[in-house]
């Protein structure tokens, strides 16, 4: 039985959605910015203040080309919002606004306006400068995790092929409201995540961008959001976000610009850097003077060597199962939010879950240490399954003998 998530979604799409499509069919069309590469900082904090918001502005306009607005005490009203957004407009810097499900978990409406009725009005308005949605955040990792923002309860996973259906359609009740505009707007909608990159995009998403923090392998989610998006012929970037729950929060200024030329190498289209202003280590929040002058740095890397965009390739590709939604983050990770010996009655040819995540894990391990930017990891998926020859020059599959 689906969970409550997905009724819910539905509900904000028959009730919201449908009562405006004809307004967003006659809205005028625009094209978007040629720019290949958009780099910025993202404005994220509940304690919102406005003029912080322009400060961080002021801070990064002249080493950067995109804002992110993210502080829903912004977002959700829309004096402060346009305040905001005329001011990063007014500033030269392209921009992205975040938003999420109109209505909550009780019934509530979240906003003081129309959130796809302002997009249409911002697309007139701003023009090129607006790129579009940045909706809901982090799905796939909540599922893994099972936090808040989750598609599917662990009760309600009977097996893999059920999980990734309910996560599919039930991301994209949820997402639907953003992106049906893009059937007559010229705009963006996308979220940043730390895993299922693959399902994400399956849901309607046309970018994801895989989160840089913790300890984990820069080049593992290169891999894989960089494959997902290949191969369904998408977008990807990067967000680089927390390193620690502590000062100095970010990392250190030497390996966020090590971090910024990886991705630019390896040909992300956005590269954003998460600042959270709620806190008295500095001025600007969680970045520090170190950081912005790595930004200013990079920004000159970009601006000097724009062949480098996208050097790295990557010409092979790691093959996994199509319901295997595995979390990549070592050799025992979760399955749709769940230890793999849950998955007792499910099998993927000779392996049940636990053993082929230790074979995945050990596989991937081992290709990335053969083939670094050169490899990405994919999945077997009827739909996308006639591309993947397209793609690379040669396909390692999970029921291979890789090592």
């Amino acid at each position: 039985m689906k969970n409550n998530t997905l009724m819910f979604g539905l509900v904000i799409v028959l009730i919201i959605v449908a009562p405006f499509l004809a307004v967003w069919n006659s809205a005028p069309q625009t094209t978007t910015t040629d720019s290949e590469f958009y780099f910025g900082v993202e404005y994220a904090v509940d304690d919102h203040s406005v003029e912080d918001c322009k400060a961080l502005v002021d801070r990064t306009k002249e080493f950067t080309n995109l804002f992110v607005v993210d502080s829903f005490g912004i977002t959700s009203d829309i004096v402060k919002l346009e305040e905001v957004c005329d001011y990063v407009y007014e500033s030269g810097l392209d921009f992205l606004v975040f938003f999420i499900s109109p209505v909550g978990d009780e019934m509530q409406f979240r906003y003081n306006f129309w959130p796809h009725l302002w997009i249409s009005d911002a697309v007139d308005k701003y023009g090129d400068q607006f790129l579009g949605a940045y909706a809901m955040d982090e799905p796939g990792g909540s599922q893994l995790d099972i936090g808040n923002f989750r598609m599917i309860n662990p009760e309600d996973i009977e097996s893999a092929s059920q999980a990734t259906s309910l996560f599919v359609e039930n991301l994209d009740a949820h997402v639907e409201y953003y992106t049906q505009i893009t059937d007559y707007e010229d705009i963006t909608v996308l979220t940043a995540d730390y895993g299922l990159y693959w399902f994400d995009y399956k849901a309607g998403y046309d970018t994801i961008l895989a989160e840089f923090g913790w300890n984990q392998s820069r080049q593992l989610h290169i891999a894989l959001c960089r494959g997902a998006a290949t191969v369904q012929d998408q977008e990807w970037g990067i967000i680089e976000t927390w390193t620690y729950n502590h000062p100095p929060y970010m990392t250190s200024a030497e390996e966020l610009y090590d971090d910024m030329v990886l991705a630019y190498h390896n040909g992300a289209k956005y590269f954003v850097i998460f600042d959270h202003p709620a806190t008295d280590f500095s001025d600007y929040g969680i970045l520090t003077d170190e950081h912005f002058e790595a930004m200013d740095n990079f920004w000159e890397y970009v601006k000097n060597n724009p062949d480098k965009h996208g050097i790295e390739k990557a010409s092979v590709a790691y093959v996994v199962p199509e319901t295997f939604g595995y979390g990549f983050r070592n050799g025992h990770d979760k399955v749709w939010g769940l230890d793999p010996y849950k998955f007792v009655e499910d099998m993927w040819g000779d392996y049940n879950a636990t053993e082929l995540a230790q074979k995945v894990w050990s596989d991937v391990t081992y290709l990335l240490d053969e083939y670094g930017s050169g490899l990405d990891i994919v999945y077997s998926d009827p739909e996308f399954d006639s591309v993947l020859n397209q793609k690379y020059e040669q396909l390692f599959f999970w029921n291979q003998t890789i090592i």
